[in-house]
């Protein structure tokens, strides 16, 4: 069954113009459909019959169609899977793409994995990292993962923190009756260790189709549990860093972030593109419409990459679209477009 949850327009929106939309300036590349966990709100089970690809872009292809992508104007690039830190060549991804000169490189893990690879991330010239972190109890970050160990991701965090990353955010789901109790504790701790903490609202895309109508927490009830560590002033988005909102802490060293998916989308002025794991370009999160380049990107056809880089953006909703609460959003398997 799918739900669709009305938009409230009283949610703050960014004070700056909309992008004007002729070309995408963001691509989020989907390395890898793999992962080794199984959140609630992003795949039914651990064992959901679900087939990883076989066909996923190699390194080599994944130069050739970023580097397309940035002749073409795209200069933020964020590396995104499935669990991207499961594909054995992200290191040499980030090398390469560090090497063909992007405005802004960063990635998207759940760190089940970072603890190894943080050091060598850093070496290649990834700049930033966003972890995801839905409970700081063992017990519920296991239950909510799947199974997931809660060690192993603060090990993965302690060791990001080690490499010195230029930023490190952190990306928490609230559901009600899970994990909407952990909101101020996980800023005071992403305070403590100097990373700043995200608080999104779950999304009607795939499995979280059956959760965001009775288990979302809306920016609104978030931001009322932190109002007595922050300053009440409105919420600003970072220009050219996507739709979250920050605000800042009463002491003007901290900030925490919320992204609004449901209860105020920011489908207007959007600027990303995606690029699933095995080469197909989406306009957007919450549809399945793409354009297969993966041959083109093979290749090295970076005419043809073009030409599908065009017909995927001319595929981009317009401003009446409202992103994650369409019905279509449900349909949309996650591991395979990519978070």
């Amino acid at each position: 069954m799918v739900f669709a949850l009305p938009i409230l327009a009283a949610s703050p929106r960014a004070s700056e113009p909309a992008v004007e939309r002729t070309s995408p300036r963001s691509v989020r590349i989907s390395v890898t459909d793999r992962c080794d966990m199984a959140c609630v709100y992003c795949r039914p089970t651990m064992t959901d019959g679900y087939v990883p690809a076989e066909d996923r872009l190699d390194v080599e292809a994944w130069d050739r169609l970023v580097r397309a992508l940035v002749a073409r104007g795209v200069s933020r690039v964020r590396i995104t899977g499935g669990e991207p830190l499961m594909f054995r060549g992200v290191v040499e991804v980030v090398r390469r793409i560090r090497a063909i000169g992007v405005e802004d490189l960063a990635l998207t893990t759940n760190a089940s994995q970072l603890a190894a690879l943080a050091a060598p991330l850093r070496a290649a010239g990834l700049a930033r990292i966003n972890v995801s972190i839905d409970s700081l109890d063992p017990a519920r970050f296991a239950a909510m993962t799947r199974g997931g160990s809660l060690e192993r991701v603060l090990a993965g965090i302690e060791a990001a923190r080690a490499a010195g990353f230029d930023e490190i955010k952190t990306n928490t789901v609230v559901l009600r009756d899970h994990n909407d109790d952990e909101v101020e504790g996980l800023t005071r701790w992403a305070w403590e260790c100097g990373i700043v903490p995200r608080f999104i609202e779950v999304m009607g895309v795939g499995e979280g189709a059956k959760l965001f109508q009775s288990h979302v927490v809306g920016y609104r009830e978030m931001r009322a549990k932190v109002a007595h560590l922050c300053v009440d002033d409105e919420a600003e988005v970072e220009r050219d860093r996507g739709p979250a909102k920050y605000v800042r802490s009463r002491d003007g060293n901290h900030r925490v972030g919320f992204i609004t998916g449901t209860t105020d989308t920011f489908c207007e002025g959007c600027d990303r593109l995606r690029a699933s794991s095995t080469g197909v370009l989406r306009a957007c999160l919450s549809k399945n419409d793409g354009v297969d380049v993966s041959d083109a990107a093979r290749r090295g056809d970076d005419a043809s990459i073009e030409r599908g880089l065009a017909d995927a953006w001319a595929m981009k909703p317009d401003a009446s679209w409202k992103g994650c609460t369409e019905s279509s959003a449900a349909s949309v398997n996650m591991r395979a477009t990519g978070g």
